[in-house]
């Protein structure tokens, strides 16, 4: 048989055995091991460290509202607020009304401002014409 006729196809069995026993593989392996295993180390540390403080955390929390609780318990005299919420809303619902209020008359003042301007210049118009050049019917009387 001639060397460019033999077959260099192998099947899947001898490939896996090669696999296993390739030590380039093994050592790329190892290598890339060695590089992300520090990494999922630390991540698995810090979760570990989270878990931890939360559970402090959560103790914590379970601690001041034992406490919460228990001062609420002490304290007899609840202070009623519904009554003062209502008169704040009344108030914010006149101070709404009041401003308004002032905004209309504010808008008003400003036209009555706008129509006298108007007016005096329409009548500083009128007194340089007059003037300038009076009428013989006025210079006559």
């Amino acid at each position: 048989m001639d060397l460019d006729s033999e077959s260099t196809a192998t099947s899947i069995d001898e490939n896996t055995e090669n696999f296993c026993d390739n030590p380039t593989r093994d050592t790329l392996a190892e290598g890339l091991m060695g590089l992300i295993k520090p990494t999922v180390d630390l991540l698995d540390e810090k979760v570990r460290a989270t878990r931890v403080s939360q559970l402090e955390l959560k103790q914590c929390i379970e601690s001041l509202s034992e406490e919460l609780k228990q001062i609420q318990a002490l304290q007899n005299n609840t202070v009623d607020l519904d009554a003062y919420v209502k008169k704040l809303i009344n108030a914010k619902q006149r101070v709404t009304v009041l401003t308004n209020v002032l905004q209309n008359s504010q808008d008003r003042l400003n036209k009555i401002h706008m129509a006298i301007d108007k007016e005096v210049v329409k009548r500083k118009v009128i007194l340089n014409d007059i003037i300038q050049d009076p009428s013989p019917s006025t210079s006559s009387s």
